[in-house]
C-alpha cells in the first residue's frame, strides 16, 4: 500500500463507520469485518488508557488527604488536570462505542443479506450459524463496554466535586471533606477499574473469534 493510499485509509477510519467511508473503504480492499477489527482494537487500547489515567488521578486525590503543607494552588492544578483527562478519555470511549456500533449494524445487515443469496442449504445454514454466534459474542463485548462506560459517570461526578470545592477551598477544611469521601472514591474507581479489565477481557476474545472466521 503507498503511503498516500494509507493516509486516505488511516483518514477514513478515523472519520467514522458511516456507510459512505465503510463502501469507500471496501472499495479499495477494506472489508467491514476489518474495519470492525480495527474499532475493537482501537477500544480495547482506549480503554486500557482509561484505566491508568483513573488510576492516576485517584492517586492525585489521595496524595492530596496526605498534604501537609505547600502550594494549594499548584495541588489544584494538578487534580484538575488530572481530572480533564479522565473526562477526556471518557468522552473518547464514548466516541468509539459509537463507532463499534456503527459498523456492527452494516455489517450484520450486508451478512443478512448476503445468507439470502445462497443456494446451497448446507452452506446458508453454516453462514447463518456463524453470524448468531458473532452476534451472541458482539452482544456481550459491548454490554461489557457500555457498563464499564456507565461505571466512570459517577467517579468523574464526584473528581468533579471535589475538584470544584477545593477550587474555592484552598485550605485545610477542603482537604479534611476529601478524606471523609476517600473510602467512597477509591471504592468507585475499583469497580471502574474491574469493568474496564472484563471489557478488554471481552474484546481481546471478540477481536481472536473475528480473526477466526
Amino acid at each position: 500500500m503507498t503511503s498516500k493510499k494509507l493516509v486516505f485509509v488511516l483518514s477514513l477510519l478515523i472519520a467514522g463507520c458511516s456507510s459512505i467511508y465503510l463502501n469507500t473503504l471496501e472499495k479499495i480492499g477494506i472489508p467491514k469485518r476489518q474495519v470492525m477489527i480495527h474499532r475493537v482494537e482501537k477500544m480495547r487500547d482506549t480503554q486500557e488508557e482509561a484505566k491508568q489515567q483513573f488510576k492516576s488521578a485517584l492517586a492525585q486525590f489521595q496524595t492530596l488527604t496526605h498534604y501537609s503543607g505547600g502550594d494549594l494552588e499548584d495541588t489544584y492544578q494538578r487534580l484538575n488536570d488530572a481530572y480533564q483527562k479522565s473526562l477526556d478519555k471518557a468522552n473518547e470511549i464514548h466516541k468509539r462505542i459509537e463507532d463499534i456500533e456503527d459498523v456492527s449494524d452494516a455489517l450484520f445487515a450486508e451478512w443478512e443479506d448476503e445468507i439470502d443469496q445462497y443456494s446451497n442449504a448446507s452452506l446458508k445454514r453454516r453462514s447463518q450459524q456463524k453470524l448468531t454466534a458473532t452476534k451472541r459474542q458482539y452482544l456481550q463485548l459491548i454490554t461489557a463496554m457500555k457498563k464499564a462506560e456507565a461505571k466512570m459517570q459517577p467517579v468523574l461526578a464526584v473528581f468533579k466535586d471535589q475538584v470544584l470545592y477545593l477550587k474555592h477551598n484552598l485550605n485545610a477544611q477542603a482537604i479534611a471533606s476529601l478524606k471523609e469521601d476517600l473510602a467512597d472514591i477509591e471504592s468507585d474507581v475499583s469497580k471502574l477499574i474491574l469493568a474496564m479489565e472484563k471489557s478488554i477481557a471481552e474484546a481481546n476474545q471478540f477481536i481472536q473469534a473475528m480473526e477466526k472466521n
